[in-house]
């Protein structure tokens, strides 16, 4: 079977961000039903910072001229036994991303395409933030006596950049 090329890669990419986002979205929705404001504002932002990861890659397929189609998502997990569940399954999906991005960046690498792999740049220090704040989150959820203690914590502290970065790539029809 042959291999896929970076820009089919890239358009698979597209669906895994869209699910991301979706996934964000249930988890938030989980912490608003718990009236956990804080941690519900949280995961409300990732998703949208999933969804603009997914218009970044959309906008550069078009720039480039590659034809794609935007696909559908599979079903996302709703239901959660206690606040870690989400916040773990959360730092399992940026680690999975994680290895997406870099398997992305090396085809790059390997199909010769210098555009390819100097846009995957941006999403590989991306992923680093992503893991890096999710993990700090989970740690914080590990040991914490309650969930306030989570609360005031995501209150106090500024958890990741909010998909504030002026370097990012473009989305199609703007990043929200």
């Amino acid at each position: 079977m042959a291999s896929k090329t970076f820009h089919e890669m890239l358009a698979d990419q597209v669906e895994i961000e869209f699910s991301a986002s979706q996934q964000y979205i249930a988890v938030a929705v989980y912490f608003d039903s718990q009236d956990l404001p804080q941690l519900a504002r949280h995961f409300y932002r990732q998703s949208l910072e999933e969804r603009n990861h997914a218009m970044m890659m959309v906008q550069y397929l078009l720039d480039r001229n590659i034809p794609f189609t935007i696909p559908g998502i599979p079903d996302v997990r709703n239901d959660f036994g206690t606040a870690k569940e989400p916040i773990a399954l959360a730092l399992a999906q940026e680690k999975e991303v994680t290895g997406n991005i870099e398997a992305l960046f090396r085809a790059a690498r390997d199909q010769n395409d210098p555009l390819g792999e100097q846009f995957m740049l941006w999403f590989l220090k991306e992923q680093v933030e992503e893991v890096s704040s999710m993990t700090t989150l989970l740690n914080i959820a590990e040991r914490a006596d309650n969930l306030f203690d989570i609360e005031n914590h995501l209150a106090r502290e500024s958890v990741g950049d909010a998909g504030r970065d002026p370097s990012a790539p473009a989305a199609a029809g703007g990043a929200l």
